[in-house]
């Protein structure tokens, strides 16, 4: 190493040690950032992005003027892919998802369920078979994935295919978590803006658009532990980390995307899967330990 670039190095690692303490370890929603967290680049994101909440926080507060409730158009769309300030997440979130009427069509349920009260037509509307104990809605939406990516992005498809790679041992963590824990909190929550008032193609949206924008990157890799570790590196940096950018780019760059097309892929997907006889126990419970709990 020449001095001019040591010197630069000593010049970074003070800027990283300087952002370092200036940003808290824990986050504004009481999450503690990770160990390699990148507290340069993220103080130079927020000090651009800080500009872009203050000026929706100024929108949505007129959007929510004198109203009890939040009722879904084109222009709470429109608000909501743009971002939902903090302080509005909880009764936007409430309304859009259909929590809030399903809370006063059934006033008291949590507090009688707590008591061993149970309403199984209640808990099926909001219970998805993710988390079933056969979990085929989870492995239905994870072969949604792979045709989608076979019709969006084939050099990708042919790859796994190629290297005998399962889309439940890269993109299990996404849809169980719903991005939780694998992409930065902000981002996530943007994320979840979106899903609660537009459905589940948004994880779909997501999933293409990390895939698509490191296409190259992933057909770098040359053998099956290749591109499992692509997989989890493609989550970092600061593509995801800009969040007002990323979620721009989840509406463009997979392109047309409805949820027409998706509810059919889920019925061939989920007729294949029990076709193979997927709900196997000793099966599922492997995927779910080498992919989960790793």
């Amino acid at each position: 190493m020449n001095p001019a670039q040591g010197e630069q190095g000593r010049r970074e690692g003070a800027a990283s040690q300087a952002a370092r303490d200036r940003v808290p370890r824990v986050d504004p929603y009481g999450f503690e950032r990770p160990e390699d967290f990148d507290y340069a680049s993220y103080e130079e994101f927020f000090s651009t992005y800080l500009v872009i909440l203050t000026r929706r926080a100024i929108k949505w507060s007129k959007l929510l003027k004198g109203s009890s409730s939040v009722q879904k158009s084109m222009r709470v769309k429109r608000y909501i892919r743009k971002g939902v300030p903090l302080e509005h997440r909880a009764r936007i979130w409430m309304g859009v998802s259909g929590a809030q009427a399903q809370m006063e069509q059934n006033p008291g349920y949590y507090h009688r369920l707590l008591q061993g009260e149970r309403n199984d037509s209640l808990e099926e509307a909001i219970r998805t078979d993710y988390y079933s104990p056969a979990m085929l809605g989870l492995k239905t939406d994870q072969e949604v994935l792979g045709e989608l990516v076979r019709m969006k992005i084939p050099a990708v498809a042919d790859l796994m295919e190629g290297h005998g790679v399962l889309w439940t041992l890269v993109v299990s963590r996404w849809f169980i978590c719903l991005f939780i824990d694998i992409l930065p909190v902000e981002t996530v929550l943007r994320i979840w803006d979106c899903l609660f008032n537009e459905g589940s193609k948004i994880i779909f949206r997501v999933a293409l658009t990390l895939i698509k924008q490191h296409q190259a990157f992933i057909l770098e890799a040359t053998s099956f532990p290749d591109i499992c570790d692509k997989f989890k590196q493609i989550t970092k940096g600061n593509f995801v980390t800009e969040c007002h950018t990323f979620m721009q780019k989840i509406f463009s760059e997979p392109g047309s995307l409805s949820m027409t097309t998706i509810t059919k892929l889920r019925e061939s997907c989920r007729a294949r899967l029990l076709t193979q006889g997927f709900q196997d126990g000793p099966l599922r419970r492997k995927v779910f330990k080498m992919v989960v709990l790793r």
